[in-house]
């Protein structure tokens, strides 16, 4: 079967548990038409670009599906109709990754390097 990443955002008014709920929602669609969520990685309440729906923040969820497409698009039928999901974006893959997400990873910005302007400032006081 297909694999796909699917991301969502949910209305800023949402609780988590209501969240949660609306993914179980999508889960039992997906699994209707013998397809699996395979992962889902909750990213938290974060400010969005521009306002989509009045809305200034979105609760941001990522799905790993392994499922036929007619499942994919029936999900996609009822997250259209839904008026708790502000967007949401399927991308077919090769294969999903095991690891966390790059939201969930740590980035720690001590690790960087310092900044080119940095390092001239501290030439230039020698």
């Amino acid at each position: 079967m297909p694999l796909y990443e699917h991301v969502l955002l949910g209305r800023q008014e949402l609780s988590t548990q209501q969240v949660d709920q609306l993914v179980d929602e999508l889960k039992t669609i997906i699994e209707k038409d013998d397809g699996k969520v395979t992962k889902t990685e909750y990213w938290g309440l974060k400010p969005i670009a521009y306002k989509i729906k009045k809305n200034r923040k979105a609760h941001y969820t990522l799905l790993n599906i392994d499922a036929p497409a007619s499942a994919v698009a029936e999900m996609e039928r009822q997250m259209s109709i839904s008026s708790d999901i502000l967007r949401f974006m399927t991308v077919r893959v090769e294969e999903h990754e095991t690891a966390p997400s790059a939201m969930m990873r740590k980035n720690d910005r001590d690790d960087r390097r310092p900044r080119h302007r940095d390092n001239n400032r501290d030439n230039n006081e020698r």
